[in-house]
């Protein structure tokens, strides 16, 4: 990796604050900024997960690693104020859609009150810097639209977890509004950034369909498929968080040369997504899938189950006019990077192989001459 990559110029020797830093994206995220030279500071629940990609990565002695809660006010501010933060990224949050049925009132808690929380904090301690927050596609109010959604549209939410991000979205415009936006150019400037479903390697958790399926042909037993039907806009776990580096890059760009305007625009939402050919049914995506590990799924559509939204679709032309930003692999692409990481990290050395898929990601958009990534 390049040492003038605009990415390195903004991040190296740079102290960053990672909140849900133990989870599947937050992991990805802390090693990326890793390579990037950053200085990194966690601050997260344990791993949710056994395995855990936290663990498989040893970040626990890489980074200043702070165990806390979002729903802990003092602690999560006494954890602002030591990092001192250039840049924060806040992405920890209850994710599971089917567990928010089941525990509501945590979902809601962590979610919008962990918001809160933060940017509570973030305010209290009075340090300029750039903050961003991680939602969700699902924060919209989805209409089952065939077009794809817009940063502009209606927020909504059927279940607690997709309501409660696009509370989060709400506290976090009115944040902006109330407390950053008149002095975002010196202060905080703050923005948030929804992504696609996202799918790639280490992701242990529960009710997803990714480690679902790589669980049960572990097991040599059929994957269960209860959705088949349903639509999703597909993307590479280094593909948002690509996203939100862009995003907090070009709030610094701004804000360092004293372009008011252009901290302005970029101090908002924005959605990342894939391409539009990435969006694709849950069974299609099983079916991708055993091209790279042979086995058989089993439909096992249940009626009954919890509502689930059948149709996602994102719009990114926000991203890609005012931050340069888009996609850099397609949905084959995805898949058969994302079953990769799985089958060799069998063999151990996660930590390389990790790392080697973040380089590989930086240099085939480098070489795409995606302005991010030069």
């Amino acid at each position: 990796m390049a040492a003038t990559t605009r990415l390195q110029s903004t991040f190296s020797g740079r102290p960053v604050l990672v909140t849900g830093h133990t989870g599947f994206k937050g992991s990805w995220l802390c090693e990326w900024l890793l390579l990037l030279g950053a200085r990194v500071t966690g601050y997260s629940l344990p791993p949710p997960t056994n395995p855990a990609l936290f663990d498989q990565l040893a970040l626990g002695s890489r980074i200043t690693h702070v165990p806390g809660d979002v729903r802990d006010l003092g602690a999560l501010t006494a954890c602002v104020r030591a990092a001192e933060p250039d840049f924060i990224f806040h992405l920890a949050a209850q994710p599971i859609v089917r567990l928010s049925y089941r525990e509501p009132v945590e979902t809601y808690a962590t979610n919008v009150l962990g918001t809160v929380h933060l940017l509570e904090a973030v305010r209290s301690v009075g340090r300029p810097c750039v903050v961003v927050c991680i939602t969700t596609d699902k924060c919209y109010e989805n209409r089952e639209w065939l077009h794809a959604y817009r940063e502009e549209d209606a927020l909504g939410g059927y279940d607690p977890y997709s309501s409660s991000k696009a509370a989060a979205e709400l506290v976090t415009g009115a944040y902006r509004r109330s407390f950053f936006q008149s002095d975002a150019l010196r202060g905080v400037a703050l923005a948030s950034g929804r992504a696609g479903n996202v799918i790639g390697g280490g992701d242990w958790a529960l009710d997803r369909i990714v480690p679902d399926c790589m669980r049960a042909l572990d097991r040599g037993e059929a994957i269960p498929v209860r959705n088949r039907h349903a639509t999703r806009p597909w993307q590479h776990v280094l593909e948002p968080l690509g996203g939100y580096l862009t995003l907090a890059c070009a709030l610094a760009g701004a804000r360092a040369s004293g372009d008011a305007a252009r901290v302005a625009a970029c101090a908002s939402a924005f959605n990342f997504g894939p391409h539009l050919d990435s969006n694709r049914d849950v069974g299609t995506l099983v079916t991708e899938l055993l091209r790279h590990r042979p086995g058989t799924w089993l439909d096992q559509s249940d009626p009954n189950a919890p509502h689930e939204a059948g149709r996602l679709n994102l719009a990114i032309d926000k991203a890609f006019h005012l931050l340069d930003w888009q996609p850099v692999w397609g949905f084959e692409r995805t898949i058969a990077e994302t079953v990769r990481w799985y089958v060799q990290s069998g063999s151990g050395g996660v930590a390389d192989l990790t790392r080697a898929q973040i380089q590989t990601y930086l240099a085939e958009a480098a070489a795409a001459r995606q302005p991010w990534a030069l």
